[in-house]
């Protein structure tokens, strides 16, 4: 694939998108190329061109796979795109557009529709991508539904986009896939358009054994459009993910190779993931090279990784550290593709968050939903950076639209999980043995998180995020965290930011309906002194709490958070509330914000354990459940409590982290709190003998 950068209402548009171009040369060696209003220039190979000043500038590299045409292009309009389209030769022969390749085909639809009619050309788009479409005064950036393709954006000094966070020296924004963004270069005015997401549908009827059979044809149709004239790389764990694709290649006649990664320590046994990824190869011969790090080689590689993902998140950076290493052996090799199993967990519902989920599909695809941020861009930016094109037949438009609407007893009945996907693979020869192995995340698979943990300690940093952090200067993601004064909006911004993300914000919505369906409202007014503690901005929003019209005013609130603070993202505390936590997605995604929800489906009773253990300090502000008296109120929380709410929860099923509604809570301390709470004066308002409030008449920070 490409690298795609422009810069507008800039008098330095030609050295910004020239520097920018020389940051991102690897993901384009085969032609580079700069367009200015007047002019386009393009040239074989990465070599630096004498742009033309100008204060408006277009800028390409070329990874070229289908078919030698460099870009821009241009016509009407002028035209960059970072992608692959799988089905361009049908779109091609369907409006006699007689283009040479799938960026050419896009392109001449866009000039044959008009702008007016964009979205009708990208929902006829069958591949991922990234584009900027400049026509007359106008600059239009969209990317594929799902987010596969990378673009940033900025308003700073004019308006730019690149590929890469790190293109454009410049404080940027990624581009939510499911936005059409539209500058005016004229006016400076900036619009937006909503695309839809992927909806939930009638739950598939047919036979089990048929909905397998289009499982099955619909993978080997998403892997065999994927595949390119050459050999392929195919990064391999010995899962059923990987496994599916190397046979299917194998069965396509496809020359491939598989690659693994993993941790080398002295005296242990080999890593999860090399062992099953050897046992599998020798199964079914499948050609594998293996290559493994010590310690001391993984710090030097953390040196590249971190850096290059633009992220510190410990997660991120074990999954990247297994991905970058088994790439440089793809590399090495010549290959310009490799396969990834990328999508399968959220799709066949392979996590433990799914066991957990009221709704087996909707949780699915609140996953598909945040790829984009977790995972994509992430492994785009190590992929290109290896000058190697990323394919992902999981996330395909077909087995996707059918795959999220197989009945959930297909996907997971506890502790199976995947059912279809197991099923489809056992039909097909897998022995059960690799076909229901369960799920390992690749960073515990290849033990790269344990050996970032050992770097850790060995460095004298008491958290792994810590020790990362000092890998990459500039910080993640900007978030607005919803607070309601209680423990669990509490521990949700507390852990965004032990996961090096800056909280640039609090957001409360304050209810004149006790009994909102969304908002906790006991003592939420002590928020402003939360927030004085932390030193964080408040925004506090009033909402009368009616079902469904308080999500205006959370959209309100969210969008002042992103205008005045720069807010990229929202935390929220939801821990089991499927109602609350898909609301929040809906409105934030709408606005562009990244999601974020740390605690989801954490258990209760850790839940509990953990806020006192990090020593918070946290009363009940009310009581609304069997088993619970006036003397739980007003007094900090301790382990015998939660001792007692988990005889509560054998007894009756009492949620222990207050889910049903049985108790809301106060935080008086915390450790982002630089001050304490103290209540001066309080009042209990009871109405029978277990359902009562605790009243906050007066209280004040003190220091700790």
């Amino acid at each position: 694939m490409c690298g795609i950068i422009g810069v507008f209402n800039n008098e330095l548009a030609s050295k910004q998108v020239l520097e920018g171009l020389s940051v991102m040369h690897n993901r384009g060696r085969d032609a580079v190329g700069v367009a200015a209003r007047e002019k386009t220039i393009t040239a074989k190979g990465h070599k630096r061109l004498k742009a033309p000043k100008s204060s408006d500038m277009l800028g390409h590299c070329l990874h070229s796979l289908v078919g030698f045409i460099p870009q821009p292009l241009e016509g009407k309009g002028k035209f960059v795109i970072n992608g692959e389209i799988y089905n361009w030769r049908e779109l091609n022969e369907k409006y006699n557009l007689k283009a040479r390749n799938d960026s050419e085909v896009v392109f001449r639809m866009l000039e044959k529709k008009g702008k007016a009619r964009v979205i009708e050309v990208l929902n006829e788009l069958d591949g991922v991508y990234a584009f900027a479409y400049w026509i007359q005064d106008e600059v239009i950036l969209a990317r594929d539904l799902l987010g596969i393709k990378p673009i940033w954006y900025s308003f700073q000094d004019g308006f730019s986009f690149a590929s890469e966070r790190k293109a454009l020296d410049k404080e940027l924004l990624e581009l939510n896939p499911r936005q059409i963004l539209i500058y005016n270069l004229r006016t400076k005015k900036v619009k937006t358009i909503a695309r839809p997401f992927i909806t939930l549908e009638r739950e598939h009827k047919e036979p089990y054994s048929e909905m397998q059979r289009k499982v099955l044809a619909l993978f080997i149709n998403a892997v065999a459009k994927r595949i390119p004239d050459e050999p392929v790389g195919i990064l391999f764990s010995g899962g059923i993910d990987s496994t599916l694709i190397a046979l299917t290649c194998q069965k396509l006649g496809v020359p491939f190779t598989c690659y693994t990664a993993a941790l080398k320590e002295e005296g242990m046994q080999e890593a999860p993931d090399m062992i099953y990824a050897k046992r599998v190869a020798k199964e079914f011969g499948f050609p594998l090279k293996v290559k493994t790090l010590t310690l001391e080689e993984v710090h030097d590689c953390l040196k590249t990784v971190v850096p290059r993902i633009e992220d510190s998140n410990v997660v991120k950076v074990g999954v990247a550290l297994t991905f970058h290493v088994a790439c440089q052996l793809a590399q090495k090799d010549g290959m310009k593709v490799v396969f990834s199993g990328l999508g399968s967990e959220e799709l066949f519902a392979g996590y433990e968050r799914h066991k957990q989920s009221q709704s087996v599909n909707k949780e699915c695809l609140s996953g598909l939903l945040k790829l984009y941020e977790r995972d994509l861009y992430r492994d785009d930016v190590i992929t290109m950076n290896l000058n190697l094109e990323l394919r992902l037949p999981y996330l395909d438009k077909a087995l996707l639209a059918y795959a999220i609407n197989i009945p959930e007893i297909y996907k997971l009945i506890p502790p199976r999980n995947k059912i279809i996907l197991r099923d489809v693979a056992k039909s097909i020869g897998v022995p059960e043995e690799y076909a229901e192995r369960k799920k390992t995340a690749a960073q515990y698979g290849s033990r790269f998180d344990r050996a970032i943990e050992k770097l850790a300690k060995r460095a004298g940093f008491l958290s792994k995020s810590a020790y990362l952090d000092r890998f990459y200067e500039p910080k993640n993601v900007r978030l607005v965290a919803l607070i309601s004064s209680g423990k669990d909006s509490v521990l949700a911004l507390h852990t965004m930011m032990r996961q090096n993300y800056p909280v640039v914000c609090l957001a409360t919505l304050k209810s004149t309906n006790p009994d909102s369906f969304m908002f906790h409202t006991p003592n939420v007014d002590l928020v402003k002194l939360q927030a004085e503690s932390m030193g964080i901005p408040l925004i506090i929003q009033n909402t009368v709490g009616k079902k469904e019209e308080e999500l205006e005013d959370l959209k309100k609130v969210l969008e002042e958070a992103k205008k005045k603070y720069g807010a990229e993202g929202v935390v929220t505390g939801a821990l089991f509330s499927q109602y609350q936590r898909d609301r929040i997605e809906r409105v934030a995604d709408a606005l562009g914000l990244k999601i974020f929800a740390p605690l989801w489906h954490m258990d209760q009773e850790l839940e509990m354990r953990r806020v006192l253990q990090q020593k918070y300090e946290i009363m009940l502000s009310s009581i609304a459940a069997q088993g619970l008296d006036v003397s739980w109120l007003g007094r900090p929380l301790t382990d015998e409590d939660v001792n007692t709410l988990v005889g509560f929860n054998r007894k009756f099923g009492f949620n222990i982290a207050g889910e049903g509604g049985e108790f809301e809570s106060l935080v008086l301390d915390a450790p982002c709190f630089k001050k304490k709470i103290v209540v001066e004066k309080a009042h209990i308002e009871k109405e029978n003998s277990y359902t009562a409030r605790y009243i906050i008449d007066n209280a004040k920070l003190v220091s700790k």
